[in-house]
């Protein structure tokens, strides 16, 4: 979460700096904020909301360099003085951070005994008045001294007053990108690289507890002894485009409908015999006893999946943990254990935190993503990139369904590497999923009617979603996806378990929203239904075409294309997207920035 960016060079340092902050928006839009020096002094002016309000008010002009911040909350509420940047106590240093200080308040309680005065809540503001504690003149050395009494995750960039040709940077285990251009006229900093994307830079990633320098086209790096270090240098020469709803009025409703391409853009190239290389071998892939799926959110319920189609297709066990969970745990793992980590930005914090665990114990990983150049891309053995193009809106919706794709033909590769297909079966399996983006058109045809119950639906305030076998973690996604942007509580549960707990809250002010499109448990998803008709719980049922028995117990029935059951969860989720979407739009909620949320999770 958060986004820091900074600039110094030739061009307006306050309009660079709020275009990147833009760009990084996805991060956090709690508060935004900007600082520069001007004529010997440091100025900034923050707000708490989001950066339309910035740009609304500020008025900093003859900037000789700039650094800004997007916030997502984390220590301190969302106000005016919580927002970063933050500034010293003799008004010297101004400072921005990403991540978490952890012992923050033993820190600041010591700054205190020392007299120092605190104008925020923050654990960020402890940091610039540690440096400005150590500071002698040299500012290398003050982040340096200051950077080993931090406990936790971070990237920071930070300017002087009295250097107003340097911006200095730190980070560990945070992104933090530094791009510099070929004629050393200008530099960028980012927790982001693909802010730099439309520009010609050089472009190099920090490590832990590393430091830089940043000055007009050049950098200057550091390790923590503030030894010179050199490092490998990355070249973008991306073509950028600015996001555009094309006509849709939100990004997720836009989103949802890019799905019919994006499915087919995963599928391009990943076909046997032909699957594209991607780090392994077919040796290795042989080799393997054994895969664990890590993901948190949308990417765990993808990875879910994900793990029953390597043991269905590909006869291989196969388990998926939420990472934030699964880091803290002590698996018995090995060379023979497939790591799959799955990040839609390939920057969320708790699942790269898994991969590291994992990695130490010596195993493989995998990275799948949607985000050229991520942390995950960098630190995995190998990488599958979803290719559905920039998901702007925080709530996921085609990225998901790109996961889908690729996990499944991931497994199917497995499965025909391993010699696990009878002799045309995977034909037939490839020949159904390629019907998939069709099938999904049926479901977008149907955006009328289910704009129609969404009006039917949008008063309540619970919902309880539940399915069996894949439909159970189609359930499970299209809940997380309701509560996500509706703020209304929706829990997603197999429906084996109903009379184990969940059914005492069955009432008629509970919607039961039945995912009934996991052909070899029909029969079971029906005797559910009828559970809970005899308590009188509303039910909204999303049902193949065939299954011609539900309407006689659902309140309503939207009709889905029928299909294997290891495909069902394409249509079923993409349904599920569209209920909440438009019960979400009947309550006037924020859909493509929901409260509380931010689309790259970089924290624990």
């Amino acid at each position: 979460m958060c986004g820091i960016f900074g600039y110094i060079g030739s061009k307006d340092p306050l309009t660079v700096c709020l275009k990147g902050l833009e760009q990084l928006e996805y991060r956090g839009y709690d508060s935004t904020g900007i600082a520069g020096v001007i004529a010997g002094k440091i100025a900034s002016y923050k707000e708490a909301g989001k950066i339309s309000l910035l740009k609304q008010k500020i008025n900093l002009r003859s900037l000789e360099l700039a650094i800004g911040h997007t916030r997502w909350a984390t220590h301190g509420k969302v106000s005016q003085e919580n927002a970063h940047p933050h500034v010293d106590a003799s008004q010297s240093i101004a400072l921005v951070h990403n991540g978490i200080i952890e012992n923050y308040s033993s820190l600041r309680d010591g700054l205190k005994r020392q007299g120092v005065l605190f104008a925020s809540e923050t654990d960020s503001e402890v940091i610039v008045q540690l440096v400005s504690s150590f500071y002698r003149g040299d500012l290398c050395k003050a982040v340096q001294q200051t950077l080993p009494l931090l406990h936790g995750a971070f990237a920071i960039a930070l300017i002087h007053k009295d250097h107003p040709d340097q911006i200095l940077v730190a980070a560990r285990e945070s992104p933090l990108a530094i791009g510099f251009d070929d004629e050393h006229t200008e530099s960028i900093v980012s927790s982001d690289p693909n802010a730099f994307l439309g520009r010609a830079f050089n472009v190099l990633f920090l490590h832990d507890d590393e430091i830089a320098c940043v000055q007009k086209g050049r950098v200057h790096l550091f390790d923590q002894k503030l030894v010179p270090i050199a490092k490998k240098i990355e070249r973008f020469e991306t073509d950028y485009q600015t996001p555009s709803k094309e006509g849709f009025e939100h990004f997720m409703l836009k989103e949802i409908y890019e799905q019919p391409k994006t499915i087919q853009n995963a599928m391009f190239g990943r076909a046997d015999p032909n699957f594209e290389k991607f780090g392994f071998s077919e040796e290795e892939i042989k080799s393997f006893k054994n895969v664990w799926i890590l993901g948190c959110g949308t990417s765990a319920h993808a990875g879910s999946i994900g793990a029953m189609y390597f043991e269905d297709l590909a006869k291989l066990p196969a388990s998926c943990d939420i990472a934030s969970e699964a880091r803290y745990r002590d698996p018995i793992l090995g060379p023979d254990t497939l790591v799959i980590g799955i990040s839609q930005s390939g920057e969320t914090a708790d699942t790269l935190a898994a991969i590291r665990e994992a990695k130490k114990q010596g195993c493989k990983i995998l990275g799948i993503c949607n985000v050229l150049h991520s942390t995950l891309t960098r630190e995995a053995t190998g990488s599958i990139f979803l290719k559905a193009g920039p998901e702007i809106s925080v709530c996921s919706t085609k990225a998901f369904s790109s996961q889908l794709v690729v996990l499944n033909l991931l497994a199917l590769h497995f499965a025909h590497v391993r010699g696990c297909l009878a002799p045309g079966e995977a034909d037939s399996y490839l020949a159904e999923l390629k019907k998939i983006p069709e099938q999904i058109q049926e479901v977008m045809q149907q955006a009328p009617t289910l704009q129609k119950l969404a009006k039917k639906y949008a008063h309540y305030h619970d919902f309880f979603f539940m399915g069996r076998r894949y439909m159970f973690r189609a359930a499970q996604e299209a809940a997380l996806k309701l509560k996500e942007i509706s703020y209304v509580n929706a829990n997603g549960y197999p429906a084996g378990e109903l009379k184990h707990g969940p059914l005492a809250l069955v009432n008629p002010q509970l919607p039961i929203v039945a995912f009934c499109s996991n052909m070899k448990t029909q029969e079971k998803i029906l005797s559910n239904l009828m559970e809970v008709k005899a308590r009188g719980g509303p039910i909204l049922a999303f049902a193949p075409k065939q299954l011609k028995e539900v309407a006689a117990v659902a309140d309503d029935v939207v009709w889905l294309p029928s299909t294997l059951d290891e495909l069902a969860p394409f249509a079923s989720t993409i349904a599920g997207q569209l209920l909440a979407y438009f019960i979400a739009k009947e309550k006037g909620c924020d859909i493509d920035q929901p409260r509380n949320l931010a689309k790259s999770v970089t924290v624990e």
